[in-house]
């Protein structure tokens, strides 16, 4: 845990509970105007959620090289994210457009 300074842990760990708190909004705004678009929008957030707590994981243990196989994760992760999240985001559009 040396190797990340008290204010990077900080932006780390905020940023962490900001998409959580994101995550659990959308679900709010979701369920409140009745939208399964939105749902869909939560979940397709998730693997990026995972990812940013592999990157911790790993800060956590000192950026140790024998854990380098979850920088592999962390990567893949994200990728499917964001991945997940332009569909999810396609999705969204295409079911507003519908409603209009």
């Amino acid at each position: 845990m040396h190797a990340l300074s008290l204010g990077t842990w900080w932006i780390h760990l905020a940023s962490l509970f900001e998409w959580m708190l994101a995550i659990v909004l959308v679900v709010q705004w979701g369920r409140r105007n009745q939208s399964r678009a939105m749902s869909w929008l939560a979940l397709a957030m998730l693997p990026n959620l995972v990812s940013a707590m592999t990157a911790i994981t790993w800060h956590i243990f000192d950026n140790s090289k024998a854990l380098s196989g979850i920088v592999v994760l962390q990567a893949w992760l994200t990728l499917i994210g964001n991945c997940c999240l332009a569909a999810a985001t396609w999705n969204l559009v295409r079911s507003e457009r519908q409603q209009s």
